[in-house]
């Protein structure tokens, strides 16, 4: 039975294309004959009936535009029991049938819940984190991961003149996504990601031997899981008495417009998170593998952790070399 109405939401941190699926969502389901309602702020918009009507027209011009225009928030109601029935009331009352929810982890479990309570949800990973299980890539993981490499190529001026050892502290508190693929493929000579134990004197060591190489200044990547740049930073400067800086980008990680390959992706996943919802499909997520859409169980996607690869991180020690 064709639904007449769904609803879209992004939900936890934001990241670069979310409006480029949120905007694929709207005009993939009018194309099928459905109605969409935008949820604003999250689950918490979902609780306070904080929604809009959405159409072709109100999502034009956002495909290129960083975060996310229905916004996103925290929200601890949403985590009881009263809290959720409360939501899936108002979503009902709306005539809203479907929900595709755009986020990470935390939102997904959310719409497994919402799916245990009758409504019918489809996930889409965003995330800069790249840590759901289950997808290749979530939307956002390459435009952050490119600011960050943009940060490393100007960091990598200064610290070549200056002949610095050169610390750059990326997102990723769980995860070492970030911190790797930018990592290598800028050329950093030390990676430091939460997945993978290191030894700070073996680190001085191998700046120590650069340096005695050659090697008149190193770049440092450290994922703000590890700990504080500033503070390993201070260490090294200890350890090898070489001069150290530290970079610590924080949000600018987030924000910016999508690369090609967040608005593909997440133009994508939305055309099938819509379809999936039209033949009657729930409690599971879209993710990319080996470039093919897949559905995934929500509860497979939330329940395991994608660590970091390590045959990229060996490959990564190799080339730093």
């Amino acid at each position: 039975m064709l639904l007449k109405k769904i609803g879209v939401i992004t939900s936890g941190g934001d990241c670069p294309g979310m409006n480029a699926a949120i905007r694929a969502v709207v005009r993939v389901a009018q194309a099928k004959g459905m109605e969409v309602l935008g949820i604003k702020n999250g689950y918490a918009g979902m609780i306070s009936r904080d929604f809009v009507q959405l159409d072709s027209r109100s999502v034009g011009d956002i495909i290129q535009k960083g975060g996310t225009f229905l916004g996103t928030a925290r929200c601890e109601e949403f985590k009881t029991l009263e809290g959720r029935q409360t939501a899936l009331s108002n979503l009902q009352q709306k005539g809203v049938e479907g929900l595709v929810i755009i986020g990470g982890d935390g939102s997904l479990t959310g719409g497994k819940l919402l799916s245990e309570l009758g409504m019918k949800v489809v996930g889409m990973p965003g995330t800069i984190d790249n840590d759901i299980w289950g997808t290749d890539y979530t939307i956002g993981f390459d435009t952050a991961v490119n600011t960050v490499l943009d940060s490393i190529n100007k960091l990598r001026d200064t610290a070549s003149a200056h002949g610095r050892v050169m610390l750059v502290e990326v997102m990723g508190r769980k995860s070492g996504w970030i911190a790797l693929t930018a990592g290598l493929t800028g050329g950093a000579e030390i990676i430091l990601v939460p997945e993978i134990p290191y030894d700070l004197n073996d680190v001085c060591r191998q700046l120590r031997d650069s340096r005695a190489k050659g090697k008149q200044y190193s770049i440092v990547v450290v994922a703000e899981g590890v700990g504080s740049a500033i503070t390993i930073g201070e260490q090294i400067r200890q350890g090898t008495g070489l001069e150290t800086r530290v970079s610590v980008l924080g949000h600018i990680q987030r924000g910016g417009a999508p690369t090609v390959t967040d608005r593909l992706l997440a133009s994508r996943m939305s055309e099938m998170a819509v379809t999936l919802l039209q033949q009657g499909v729930t409690n599971v997520m879209v993710g990319i593998q080996c470039n093919q859409m897949v559905p995934v169980i929500i509860d497979d996607a939330i329940g395991r952790k994608k660590d970091v690869d390590a045959v990229l991180f060996r490959l990564a020690e190799i080339l730093s070399q």
